[in-house]
């Protein structure tokens, strides 16, 4: 470069939210994995995780009927994607289902107090909060949607060994099936 020229340094053009991609191709303000979740009246259900869980609603997108076609909520730091019911598409909630074979799980810093919160809201206490042999305090809701959610705060770091042979020394424990009680919640 001469002695004349002047270096200048110029900015790069802002991009727009919808252009921003990793280089990878996934989005950067998507989480790379969400639940998908189906609703019988998701707009309710949004209504419901904000008194439940704290949610933090994201968007929605209804289509030209009114039923939801995409919303998102932010729990915890974690985005869960919901849309309304609707048959004609393949979209059936557990309700519909008459169970759910998922479990919905959050790391919390106090599983009392959501667990209570969830409760107080509407959910159906489905496991009781307890201390778990692997480590965790741990307790189950089904969501008056028909929705598992399983809300835990760990209390101690084990060795798979360790986990191991706590459960050993409980014998033959009965642990009620979350997926089976979930399942009894919808129909009700």
């Amino acid at each position: 470069m001469s002695k004349s020229a002047t270096s200048t340094k110029t900015k790069p053009a802002a991009k727009s939210k919808a252009a921003e991609k990793n280089s990878n191709g996934i989005d950067k303000f998507a989480p790379t994995l969400a639940p998908h979740i189906t609703c019988r009246d998701a707009a309710k259900a949004i209504d419901f995780y904000k008194k439940a869980f704290g949610a933090e609603e994201m968007m929605r997108l209804p289509g030209p009927d009114g039923r939801l076609m995409h919303a998102a909520v932010r729990i915890n730091g974690a985005t869960v994607m919901l849309n309304d019911e609707m048959p004609e598409h393949g979209a059936l909630s557990p309700l519909s289902l008459k169970g759910t074979p998922v479990t919905l799980h959050l790391n919390v810093p106090d599983v009392d107090k959501w667990y209570a919160r969830a409760v107080k809201a509407g959910a159906k206490a489905t496991m009781p909060v307890a201390d778990m042999f692997w480590g965790d305090r741990y307790g189950i809701v089904t969501d008056p949607f028909g929705h598992a959610w399983s809300i835990a705060t760990h209390q101690k770091d084990m060795t798979l060994d360790e986990i191991q042979d706590a459960l050993k020394t409980m014998g033959n424990p009965s642990c009620p099936d979350a997926a089976k009680d979930s399942q009894g919640a919808a129909r009700a």
